[in-house]
């Protein structure tokens, strides 16, 4: 929502400050040059993104739009999954916990949170680093480091669609050049015209140069940090994941496994002791807690 309101302000802001002005707004409408400059830049991104980095980036940017990201509510449900999950492990044993991480969908602990269902990776994330615990032999600090290394194969992966359109969005102010460029071609092939001909040749060709930066440093980069942020807090939830998966091979009790994964949280999304508490209080009055 905030990104469909932030590109209104902009086109709000630049058109409506040309109209008071006393802009021509129809000397703008090129819609040739909106013709070059897109299917430039378009088809120069097809040239550099592997199909499925493109397939991932356009899964991605739906939830730009809808404005999906990590927040308190599901980090209190994660929360409050790990600590049925870990009590369930304490008071029946490690091995009474396959059921659920086997088929997490099936499973009265996992079945409560929507939100991590929907996430597979998170999902994967968690369930398969518990069945390497289950096999047993793990040692606490290897199990950290294969977390780890599967969290910089996410980071690597997810930093993929915000660079390719930050680097489309460097690429758009030269590819409005060229727009203008081809407009000048046509303006001195004209020269001799009206006067009133040739200027409006070259407004037009300057308009090229005017839409390459405005969509560059007005939309397009702008996606780019934000694709870029948003990554970020998915990567935070996994590192979520990993604090309270690791704190329980350590050996801590479910509530101190629940505080470590909570304070890894940052500060903005991070629930308070109270918020968790309730959270577990509720958890320890299910029948599967």
């Amino acid at each position: 929502m905030f990104v469909l309101i932030g590109i209104a302000i902009v086109i709000i802001g630049v058109i409506g400050g040309f109209l008071l002005e006393g802009g021509p707004i129809l000397v703008l409408m090129q819609w040739v040059e909106f013709l070059i400059i897109g299917g430039a830049g378009i088809g120069s991104m097809l040239v550099s993104t592997p199909l499925p980095v493109l397939k991932q980036m356009l899964v991605t940017l739906p939830r730009l739009l809808k404005g999906v990201r990590v927040g308190k509510q599901q980090y209190v449900e994660l929360l409050k999954t790990m600590f049925e999950l870990f009590s369930i492990a304490q008071r029946d044993g490690l091995i009474n916990i396959e059921q659920h991480i086997e088929n997490p969908e099936k499973s009265p602990v996992f079945s409560k949170n929507a939100f991590l269902l929907q996430n597979h990776h998170a999902l994967h994330y968690f369930t398969d680093t518990m069945k390497l615990l289950l096999g047993g032999g793990v040692p606490p600090h290897d199990l950290e480091a294969l977390l780890d290394a599967d969290l910089d194969s996410h980071h690597a992966e997810t930093a993929n669609p915000p660079m390719l359109i930050q680097k489309l969005g460097d690429a758009l102010p030269g590819l409005g050049i060229v727009a203008a460029v081809l407009g000048i071609v046509l303006t001195m092939q004209a020269i001799d015209g009206p006067p009133e001909e040739v200027g409006k040749k070259v407004a037009a060709a300057l308009v090229g140069t005017f839409l390459g930066v405005l969509m560059s440093y007005g939309f397009v980069q702008p996606v780019a940090t934000n694709l870029e942020i948003m990554a970020q807090y998915d990567a935070r939830y996994l590192e979520c994941i990993k604090a309270g998966v690791v704190a329980y091979a350590k050996g801590n009790s479910p509530i101190v496994v629940v505080e470590f994964a909570r304070r890894s949280i940052y500060s903005q999304d991070r629930p308070s002791f109270t918020e968790v508490e309730k959270a577990v209080r509720e958890a320890r009055s299910t029948p599967n807690a």
